[in-house]
């Protein structure tokens, strides 16, 4: 069976994204190993998200123009998805913790949905599936 184990993040700086992650999304720190070459390997995923359901590799921008990749690596797009069973609840602590939703939440026929972005500016879906 074949699946995606790690999305890759670009991101300015390791601690500023590590605090972003965990606290104002709620993800867990799953690895924050140091490399050879002063890089680390820094792993988060969402808080109780079984091992191996997907993460993300935050790698921080080692030239010029990974730098300027940081925040729009989806075109100004939705390109991350953020699935909950608890939308009114995440929304809220969210909300509490600063995130910076784009729109009040809608609920369509797929689910309760809000974009909202993270601390670079790329723009992720809470997303409580209709059928969750």
């Amino acid at each position: 069976m074949s699946y995606i184990a790690l999305v890759t993040l670009v991101v300015r700086d390791y601690d500023e994204a590590i605090a972003f992650y965990t606290g104002a999304l709620g993800f867990e720190l799953v690895e924050d190993t140091a490399r050879d070459d002063g890089s680390r390997w820094v792993v988060v995923r969402p808080r109780g998200a079984a091992p191996g359901a997907g993460a993300l590799l935050l790698a921080r921008a080692k030239d010029e123009r990974q730098l300027a990749s940081v925040g729009a690596q989806t075109g100004g797009r939705v390109g991350f998805f953020l699935h909950t069973g608890d939308f009114a609840g995440d929304h809220a602590r969210m909300l509490a913790a600063g995130v910076r939703f784009l729109e009040e939440p809608r609920h369509e026929p797929y689910g309760s949905v809000a974009v909202f972005e993270d601390l670079y500016g790329n723009r992720w879906d809470l997303l409580q599936p209709a059928d969750a």
